[in-house]
């Protein structure tokens, strides 16, 4: 990915680390996402792997004398995620770059305009140097997501601009 609008209270703040720096956090509810991992974990050690389509497959002689963390990474962290907030206290809305784990590059807002205003009057990055004009950042807050770049008969262009 590249740029995701991360719903967030209105109180939020993105944790720093000791150098004053935002600490990257995934997006997506830990707790679903733990118990997925367990799961597969378990079907993992009766011989078996995702299928990548909802459903398992034997695992292939390879895969045998493989690790489930080998092969599927270790356990999540809690402390590596976004935290889980009930519906109703996510009221704002945040940009974050997300092709690392995921740091905000802008304040938190409580309507996409102003945050797309927010991101064009400040030339934030959409990909790289790259920015994006309102129209392009609006489109993309309403989608929600954007791939960090496109290429196609445009040429090179950042996802945010590839969502119009």
């Amino acid at each position: 990915m590249g740029r995701e609008v991360r719903k967030v209270p209105a109180n939020w703040e993105h944790p720093k680390n000791d150098f004053g720096k935002y600490v990257p956090l995934m997006s997506g509810n830990f707790s679903e996402i733990l118990g997925k991992y367990k799961e597969e974990k378990a079907q993992w050690k009766k011989g078996f792997r995702t299928d990548y389509k909802g459903g398992w497959k034997e695992k292939s002689d390879d895969e045998l004398e493989m690790s489930f963390a080998e092969w599927n990474g270790e356990e999540p962290q809690v402390e590596d995620y976004m935290p889980e907030w009930k519906d109703e206290e996510k009221t704002h809305i945040q940009m974050y770059e997300d092709t690392s784990e995921g740091t905000p590059i802008s304040p938190i807002f409580e309507n996409p305009e102003d945050l797309a205003h927010w991101l064009t009057d400040n030339k934030a990055s959409a990909f790289g140097s790259m920015t994006a004009t309102y129209e392009e950042w609006l489109s993309m807050i309403n989608i929600g997501y954007a791939v960090g770049m496109v290429m196609d008969k445009n040429g090179l262009r950042s996802g945010v601009a590839g969502t119009l």
